[in-house]
C-alpha cells in the first residue's frame, strides 16, 4: 500500500489561539483511518487544513507526494480529496438532487453522471426518494446521507468526514458507518474524524488520538480500542 495523504507537524491557530501544535500522520491507499478526541482537540481544525479550507501556520501536507500545504480548496477537490464538513451544510434552499448535481461542480459540464447517481442511491436508496424535496427539508440523517453523496459526485479518491454521527439517532449512525465501510470497499480511502470512539474504532483500520492540538497515541483501532487510556477516557471505561 501507498502513502497517499502525510500531514507533518501541522500548526494552526485562530488568531492568538494554536489549535494544532504540530501534528503528523499518514493514511494508506485503501485503509480506513479515524481521528478521535474530546470537544475542541483539533480534530475538525485538522481536516480544514487537510481540505485546503483553513491556513496553515507551519508544517506541510502532501497528497500522493505531491505538497497541498498551500493549495487552494477547489484545486485539491479536482486531485481527488473530498470533505464533507461538520454541521453536513448542505444547501437547504436547494432539491436533494440539486445538491447533488452541486457535489459535481468540478467535473465537465458534458460528462455523463448517471453512473455517479446509481452509486450513490445504490448506498442511501432513502435519497432516490426524495429527489425533488428541499434539503432543508429531511431529517438530520438524510441531510447526512446527502452531505456524503454530494462529496462523492467530485469522484474522490480520498474522502474526509467531519463527525459523521454529530446529532443523530444511534441507529441510524451504525448503518451510516456500514455505508462507509462499503464506500471504502468500493475504492475510496477515508479520513473519519469522529466523537463516538467506540464506532469509530470498530469500523476504522488505524486511528489516532488528539489531545489539545497534538496526537497523544496512534495504532491500530484494536489496540486502541484495548488501550486502557483510551477506555477510561473515549470508550466509557
Amino acid at each position: 500500500m501507498s502513502v497517499i495523504l502525510k500531514v507533518d507537524n501541522v500548526k494552526a491557530h485562530y488568531g492568538s489561539i494554536e489549535a494544532l501544535k504540530g501534528v503528523s500522520l499518514e493514511v494508506q491507499e485503501g485503509e480506513i483511518v479515524t481521528v478521535i478526541g474530546a470537544n475542541g482537540a483539533g480534530k475538525s481544525t485538522l481536516m480544514k487544513c487537510i481540505a485546503g479550507v483553513m491556513p496553515k501556520s507551519d508544517g506541510t501536507i502532501s497528497y500522493h507526494g505531491t505538497d497541498i500545504t498551500r493549495t487552494g480548496s477547489d484545486k485539491i477537490v479536482k486531485m481527488g480529496i473530498a470533505l464533507v464538513p461538520e454541521g453536513r451544510q448542505i444547501f437547504s434552499e436547494l432539491s436533494v438532487m440539486e445538491n447533488l448535481k452541486m457535489g459535481a461542480y468540478t467535473r465537465s459540464r458534458k460528462e455523463d453522471l448517471s453512473s455517479d447517481y446509481d452509486l450513490i442511491f445504490g448506498i442511501f436508496p432513502r435519497l432516490k426518494e426524495r429527489l425533488s424535496q428541499k434539503g432543508g427539508s429531511l431529517s438530520g440523517g438524510e441531510q447526512q446521507m446527502l452531505a456524503v453523496g454530494r462529496a462523492l459526485m467530485s469522484r474522490p479518491k480520498l474522502l474526509l468526514i467531519d463527525e459523521l454521527s454529530m446529532g443523530l439517532a444511534p441507529v441510524l449512525v451504525e448503518s451510516l458507518f456500514e455505508a462507509i465501510a462499503n464506500i471504502n470497499k468500493s475504492g475510496t480511502t477515508i479520513l473519519l474524524v469522529e466523537q463516538d470512539a467506540n464506532l469509530a474504532l470498530q469500523f476504522s483500520d488505524r486511528a489516532y488520538v488528539i489531545e489539545t492540538g497534538t496526537v497523544a497515541l496512534s495504532g491500530s483501532s484494536k489496540e486502541l480500542a484495548n488501550d486502557d487510556k483510551v477506555r477510561e477516557i473515549y470508550l466509557g471505561g
